[in-house]
């Protein structure tokens, strides 16, 4: 009985560790929920605010602006009884974005086809159920979308959404969904009708494309890039008035240049020594199309195709992982 009390004392020691663990995570997936919701250094938002814009309780939001604050990640206004972004978030942001070094060059990749396409390119990371910018370029004449650096943009109705969760592995992209349905049933209303020929259109062709669905004047078409470092996708990614590109022009004139801009930004990412990524990307070209819009591969297959074939442990969907 002594033995019999003792493991069952352990297991019950594990299960509340366990559960403390959990209320911790909660904890600090909320707290980047409120800090989100500020867009740009200069935001100033109230408990308010905060609470309509990540739906959390006005009083879970205010403890949180109170211990974030203390924290210096937020800093308090008294005159506006609001808060803004705090020094110790712009340090660490600052101290982030001193690595990336090698954007310049991606930025310079990305204007080269600003400068053949009227529309806006960029390349962005995944963040929960959006895209970040990290860079973009656009054309003088570039009409109709004007995302930034820093700008986030639907996962669910963005053609660099759609590619992210074509790349997925398809037991983490299916487990995306159904948090997306949990959380924005109508962001996964609009993206589960089309993953499956997503993917099987990314597989055969390298990219996606998405036309009208986040707005009816924008199509867009986007090529995913495997990071190791972030274990997850990036993607380059482009906008067009739908007036100017039709679906047919997108594949015929748009495609053949976003693949070779994938080529070209992985060719860069992989030559680097970690100044955007700590690690090399792994040796495996993207598809780029012949004169005919064909897919040629080298000799390494496919990092794409490739991740398909070999058998990976589960992923967490939080830490954006999956990999086809």
């Amino acid at each position: 009985m002594g033995r019999r009390s003792e493991r069952l004392s352990k297991q019950g020691m594990l299960a509340s560790d366990l559960a403390g663990d959990g209320d911790v995570i909660q904890v600090v997936s909320r707290a980047f929920d409120v800090l989100r919701c500020f867009e740009g250094h200069e935001a100033r938002l109230g408990n308010l605010e905060i609470s309509n814009r990540c739906g959390l309780p006005r009083s879970t939001v205010s403890r949180l602006t109170h211990t974030l604050t203390r924290m210096g990640q937020l800093v308090y206004l008294p005159r506006d009884q609001k808060y803004r972004i705090g020094p110790s978030a712009v340090a660490m942001s600052t101290s982030m974005m001193r690595g990336l070094q090698l954007r310049n060059l991606i930025r310079l990749r990305l204007q080269d086809v600003a400068e053949q396409l009227p529309g806006t390119v960029g390349f962005v990371i995944p963040d929960r159920f959006h895209l970040v910018y990290l860079e973009f370029a656009r054309a003088a004449n570039a009409l109709g979308l004007h995302e930034s650096t820093g700008s986030r943009i639907a996962m669910a109705s963005t053609a660099a959404g759609h590619a992210y969760t074509a790349a997925l592995d398809v037991d983490v992209g299916d487990a995306l969904l159904a948090e997306m349905e949990r959380e924005i049933p109508a962001g996964a209303k609009l993206l589960r009708p089309r993953i499956e020929a997503n993917r099987r259109f990314l597989r055969e062709h390298g990219y996606v494309v998405a036309c009208g669905l986040w707005s009816p004047h924008i199509n867009g078409l986007a090529v995913p890039l495997w990071s190791p470092q972030y274990q997850t996708f990036v993607v380059v990614t482009i906008g067009l008035l739908s007036a100017m590109y039709d679906e047919k022009r997108l594949h015929k004139e748009v495609a053949p240049r976003m693949l070779e801009l994938g080529a070209a930004v992985g060719a860069t990412l992989e030559g680097a020594d970690g100044d955007i990524f700590s690690n090399r990307l792994e040796g495996k070209s993207l598809p780029v199309p012949t004169q005919n819009n064909k897919i040629i591969k080298t000799e390494d297959a496919d990092e794409l195709e490739a991740g398909t074939r070999r058998p990976r442990p589960a992923r967490s969907v939080r830490a954006r992982d999956g990999r086809r």
